[in-house]
């Protein structure tokens, strides 16, 4: 795809009289002119760039891509390890034979859970029922490839995401955060390819490696807390999900497969932090990990949706997040012992906001922070330990304590128990009642006076 300019700048009958003459066609006009020197004189001026590089489709044809069209340009490819260990084998190698002059590997995986999932889950947060596994990853990529592109002194930095997509906002919003002033090269707007079959297309004649065919080409996104799916038959949503098809799921199982017998777990939980499973104190992402390993197996935590996107379309998704739905149901639990009625309701409703804000790209926004200190003043008292059963696809509550419980079975049991008075109910409904009857009350003799006239 050459630039606008290309054809008409290697004309030899555009010299006359020693003077370089460009004759453009009647559809342009100078201002289009301008913009294109513009762009010409801005890519050459691009001699590094960091590319946020995760080894799939859309990165693998990007490399030699900036090469072909900035100049070739020095690519360094930056992978953020965030859990998906299993995609990093020989991802070194297919990035410098795509072109990568070096590939940065970052295990960024504690800090995505302890900073990003974690406050995530203590709000309750969640975007139309998707648990935000993709949009928590981004702006933490995007911190690290800015901290790295700085280092390097880039001129330059890009991503993959599409022109339809909600990634292209998550990663931009958080690289303006951080340097405002970077330039952002995104490829998906740029560049004639339009579908990821002609990406394939582009990376056979090319010869770069890639780990997927034309028939396993879903575009997906893994990390540890979730797999995505989308592409593919599941773009029509009339079609069910081969979740009994070999190789489609991932981290979990279909709950057809699942276990005839039901698995139970515990979990322990310090305001709000989950800080043990089974009983063995374990760090929050080695917790996921293993309810990853324990809920895939009885076919927990997938998730089918046609949600709303940021860019104003509807899109479908096929999820696994096995550890982090188990996750959300244990803290959801322990919550209904140790949060009063108004902070619970309150909570609950700020948590829409919350997600929102984490699905568009918001994460370093002013009113997400404020979210989060309101959250983590709410995390104070949400300690104690729950315990599950899981069964083919279903969590079902087993049991739960804490020391903060405002649950007291002697004042809410039917038989007798201290410290509560039935009789005083009687005074408490006359009073919550007193709107209620004076309204009646008001009622009733504008008819008497409507009914005389």
């Amino acid at each position: 795809s050459r630039h606008p300019l290309s054809d008409m700048l290697i004309a030899d009958d555009h010299y006359i009289n020693n003077t370089f003459y460009i004759f453009l066609p009647v559809q342009y006009n100078r201002f289009w002119f301008q913009k294109q020197v513009k762009e010409c004189f801005s890519m050459s001026e691009i001699k590094k760039v960091v590319l946020a590089y995760s080894g799939g489709l859309d990165t693998s044809v990007i490399i030699p891509w900036l090469k072909e069209h900035y100049d070739n340009c020095e690519v360094i490819a930056v992978c953020g390890n965030v859990g998906q260990d299993d995609e990093l084998d020989d991802l070194k190698q297919r990035a410098v034979a795509s072109g990568a002059s070096k590939l940065y590997v970052e295990d960024l995986t504690d800090e995505f859970v302890n900073e990003f999932v974690i406050p995530t889950m203590q709000a309750g947060a969640d975007y139309e029922g998707y648990l935000l596994g993709t949009s928590l990853a981004r702006p933490i990529l995007a911190k690290r490839v800015m901290e790295i592109a700085k280092a390097e002194g880039a001129d330059a930095v890009c991503h993959g995401s599409t022109g339809k997509g909600n990634d292209q906002v998550r990663f931009e919003l958080a690289i303006m955060h951080f340097a405002p002033e970077m330039k952002i090269i995104t490829p998906w707007r740029e560049w004639d390819i339009q579908s990821r079959n002609e990406e394939i297309d582009y990376a056979e004649a090319h010869h770069i490696p890639l780990k997927i065919n034309r028939e396993t080409n879903y575009s997906k996104d893994k990390n540890l807390w979730h797999l995505s799916h989308e592409g593919l038959d599941l773009e029509d949503p009339g079609n069910e999900p081969q979740y009994e098809k070999e190789g489609f799921l991932e981290m979990s199982v279909s709950p057809l497969k699942a276990p005839d017998t039901p698995t139970y777990v515990e979990l322990d939980f310090e305001k709000g932090v989950p800080v043990k499973l089974n009983g063995k104190a374990m760090k929050s992402s080695d917790i996921i990990s293993k309810l990853n390993e324990i809920g895939g197996c009885n076919g927990i935590g997938l998730y089918d949706v046609v949600e709303n996107r940021l860019v104003g379309m509807k899109s479908r998704g096929v999820y696994e997040t096995p550890g982090g739905t188990i996750l959300y149901r244990a803290h959801e639990i322990l919550e209904t012992l140790t949060l009063d009625k108004k902070t619970a309701h309150k909570k609950k409703e700020l948590s829409i906001c919350f997600g929102e804000l984490v699905y568009d790209g918001q994460w370093f926004s002013p009113l997400r922070k404020a979210l989060s200190a309101f959250v983590t003043e709410t995390q104070q008292t949400v300690t104690g330990k729950v315990r599950l059963k899981l069964y083919k696809g279903n969590i079902i509550n087993s049991g739960v304590w804490s020391p903060y419980s405002l649950y007291s079975e002697d004042i809410v049991t039917f038989n007798e128990g201290e410290g509560y008075q039935q009789s005083d109910a009687t005074g408490f409904i006359r009073l919550l009642g007193l709107p209620t009857r004076i309204q009646a009350s008001v009622n009733a003799r504008n008819r008497r006076e409507a009914e005389k006239c």
